[in-house]
């Protein structure tokens, strides 16, 4: 089998996290990016497809796209799946099931559609496998069809869960910032790891972590597995290459200057187990404290946060009142820059400062904007060394 494959992959994202998505992998190496609605398409190679397993840190999955055509009938949308090289990658025990979606389309049941891709599959490898049954009991691969404007995009799923579970995290509270959108959030900061960090809302540690993570150059995915590791198609080798040369990239000599509290005392400790699980217990710490008493140390810092929305009334007034403070403690460190992200329609109004940037952007399937407050850079002679 060719190793050298030129493959179309999707690295695939929330909504309004694209141009972050585009933009790790450009750092990563790949130049031929482009962005689509919630989907960053890029070419690569099977090594690529176990590289950006484990370095994305915004994106929710890597997809090989298997095939797009126009589908206004099952006929068609049979065909066109039938006409697919799924023995290329799929073996005779392989696991296929089949996932949808359907907007705009005239094969606007998902079920149907997920049958009819099913049965043209089992038929292209009824011709390779010379047989009539597939016990499905090997290594999986998530078939997703997606019909969108009579158009059908074929892909498998590389990843498996999805890449926001990096494997630090045992016990999730209650409102979790998706690690994901974490990262999102610190790579839309200018924050690098020569200025303080500071979360005064921190909950269970989530953007300390992936802050840390970035800091050292950590591949967030090295902890896990994912589904293409057990493909017969990409060897085992390139999965040792793409992992070895992860943990070489790794810089934990550099001082981390990044910690964060929280008014709730089970948060913190859900976040000392997570910061524990992920090896920085020396590196991150964290305090039992109400925001308005947090006292970031350093100069040039940068704060990032997710504060309690406040989604029923009786929060609303602590919410504004935690806003208040915190607004007030932003006048107290006049060369820090401070990012927030909430639902809070009156969030401007409450902290006491219009921001510089606002951007909008969705937790989970709330609608959020991300405010940005841009303190001053930090002076040339304090530039860290590239």
């Amino acid at each position: 089998m060719n190793h050298m494959a030129q493959l179309q992959l999707i690295a695939t994202s929330a909504m309004g996290l694209e141009a972050v998505v585009a933009r790790e992998l450009k750092q990563l190496g790949y130049e031929d990016v482009t962005i689509d609605n919630g989907r960053v398409f890029f070419t690569g190679d099977y090594i690529d497809i176990c590289r950006c397993n484990l370095w994305l840190r915004s994106s929710d999955r890597v997809l090989v796209k298997m095939g797009e055509f126009p589908a206004t009938t099952f006929d068609e949308l049979f065909e066109g799946t039938k006409a697919l090289p799924w023995e290329e990658w799929i073996p005779a025990d392989g696991e296929f099931p089949v996932e949808g979606r359907s907007h705009k389309s005239q094969l606007s049941s998902v079920p149907a559609s997920q049958g009819i891709v099913k049965k043209a599959i089992v038929e292209r490898l009824k011709l390779t496998y010379d047989t009539e049954w597939f016990p499905e009991d090997g290594s999986r691969y998530v078939i997703e069809v997606i019909l969108l404007n009579d158009r059908a995009l074929l892909t498998l799923d590389t990843t498996g869960p999805g890449l926001h579970k990096r494997g630090y995290r045992k016990l999730v509270t209650e409102a979790p910032l998706k690690e994901t959108l974490a990262a999102a959030l610190i790579q839309l900061s200018r924050w690098n790891v020569s200025r303080p960090f500071y979360d005064p809302c921190c909950g269970s540690g989530t953007m300390l972590i992936e802050a840390a993570m970035i800091g050292w150059n950590i591949a967030p995915g090295l902890r896990r597995t994912f589904n293409s590791e057990n493909w017969a198609v990409i060897p085992e080798e390139l999965w040792e290459q793409a992992r070895e040369e992860a943990f070489d990239a790794v810089r934990d000599d550099i001082p981390l200057q990044i910690s964060g509290s929280d008014i709730d005392p089970e948060a913190i400790e859900v976040a000392q187990a997570a910061i524990k699980s992920a090896g920085f217990a020396n590196e991150i710490e964290v305090s039992v404290l109400p925001a308005h008493r947090a006292r970031p140390q350093g100069e040039y810092g940068v704060i990032i946060t997710n504060p309690p929305y406040g989604e029923r009334l009786s929060e609303e007034k602590e919410v504004q009142k935690l806003l208040r403070s915190l607004g007030r403690s932003y006048l107290d460190l006049p060369t820090w820059s401070f990012f927030a992200i909430t639902s809070t329609k009156s969030f401007e109004e409450d902290f006491g400062h219009k921001a510089d940037k606002r951007r909008k952007l969705f937790n989970g399937r709330i609608e959020t904007q991300y405010y940005q407050y841009l303190g001053p850079l930090p002076p040339r002679n304090k530039a860290p060394q590239q």
